[in-house]
């Protein structure tokens, strides 16, 4: 891809995210919803104007990063450690319900036992990045149920990377490993506690250190790097690098610097983020939709059946929590998949777990749980007092 491509590219992405954005909020839905729908025009099922490269998604991943991260920073320690059980608990109801649901519902469909698996794999993921930008958007980070939802949805990350090493080895072996389960399970606990004791003991001898340097925007690129080295660690055990990316937040949001990196990360933030969220629509094909079509009808059937169930197991999920929170909220913060469940569905695809239809119908799911949630979680938190 020539540099003037990109270039055009990502200015089609930042000003189409930024109308989008725009008619979102003057319609008084969160801005991510506009920039998801905005995605969609743009995209190759619509208008064509945006198109996957390698290195446009590259720039995507980042803004999933840098999105982490300002919600770790911007998230207060204490707060988060108070609810760390409640999102454990969230975290395993929001896996195992959907994991059953997606298996008996695939099975009794027609589908093979390793295919089932597989689908019931993919509607344990919750992106976490929708739910964060609308609690964002409307001023609830700092919420009890932001931080129980963001706390399962990291939990929900590890354990559907022990899900998927589980399918691998079935198909790979015809076997599972368990020394191999245990092996992901004990490098990615061993990685979030190390990563934030250590990190809670060195972050603020080194930004004491850096902050009595000269140069301009010091304090805040060390920042910044600390980000990328945890996302960095965190891919190398095997976990997403937006583990990694939210674990250096939260670490930060305990120095004494946090509201300068607090601030200095938002423009880059509005850089990068919307670029995430322009690629999750412009990679949905709205032909895909057309009940018109026959060679639709069967695919999308049993797309409803997947996000009937997907959405009824992450609800459940919020009534996990007997502490006095809102757990619809909670509930209606793990519903969406994003780009978890993209990952999962190119995945399977890739490696001929799933057929071509079945992958529209995950899918199907992926893009129909995404979009539902920002207006309804919208509608929740404004009918939900600040305080309670």
């Amino acid at each position: 891809m020539e540099i003037s491509a990109v270039l055009l590219t990502l200015f089609i992405i930042l000003v189409a995210a930024k109308i989008g954005g725009e008619i979102a909020e003057y319609f008084k839905q969160p801005a991510v919803l506009g920039e998801l729908i905005a995605g969609v025009v743009v995209g190759v099922g619509a208008l064509g104007l945006v198109k996957e490269s390698d290195f446009i998604n590259i720039l995507a991943q980042i803004g999933a990063i840098i999105l982490l991260f300002e919600a770790g920073v911007t998230s207060e320690y204490e707060s988060f450690m108070k609810v760390k059980l409640w999102a454990f608990t969230v975290a395993c109801v929001g896996v195992v319900l959907p994991f059953i649901f997606g298996y008996f519902v695939s099975h009794y469909y027609g589908l093979g036992v390793i295919e089932s698996i597989f689908v019931g794999a993919t509607l344990t993921a919750t992106s976490v990045g929708i739910t964060v930008r609308v609690f964002q958007d409307l001023g609830r980070i700092k919420s009890k149920e932001a931080q129980i939802v963001i706390g399962a949805a990291v939990v929900d990350d590890v354990i559907g990377l022990i899900i998927l090493a589980v399918i691998i080895g079935i198909i790979t072996s015809g076997s599972v490993s368990v020394i191999n389960i245990l092996r992901i399970t004990g490098m990615a606990a061993f990685f979030l506690g190390g990563a934030l004791i250590v990190g809670n003991v060195a972050a603020p001898t080194l930004l004491k250190f850096v902050h009595q340097m000269r140069v301009r925007g010091v304090l805040f690129v060390f920042a910044f790097a600390f980000c990328l080295i945890m996302a960095v660690a965190s891919q190398a055990v095997g976990l997403a690098p937006i583990v990694g990316a939210f674990a250096a937040g939260l670490i930060l949001s305990r120095t004494e610097h946090k509201e300068h990196v607090e601030r200095q990360i938002k423009p880059v933030a509005d850089i990068f983020v919307p670029i995430f969220f322009i690629m999750m629509g412009a990679a949905v094909n709205v032909s895909y939709f057309n009940p018109f079509n026959p060679a639709n009808h069967s695919m999308l059937v049993f797309a409803a059946l997947l996000f009937a169930v997907a959405v009824a197991g992450k609800l459940i999920s919020g009534w996990a929590v007997f502490a006095r929170v809102n757990k619809l909220m909670i509930g209606v913060g793990m519903m969406p998949r994003g780009e978890v469940g993209l990952i999962f569905a190119a995945y399977g695809l890739s490696h001929k777990i799933i057929s071509q239809p079945l992958y529209v119908a995950i899918l199907v799911m992926v893009i129909l749980t995404t979009f539902v949630t920002p207006p309804i979680l919208k509608a929740i938190i404004q009918r939900c007092p600040p305080n309670s």
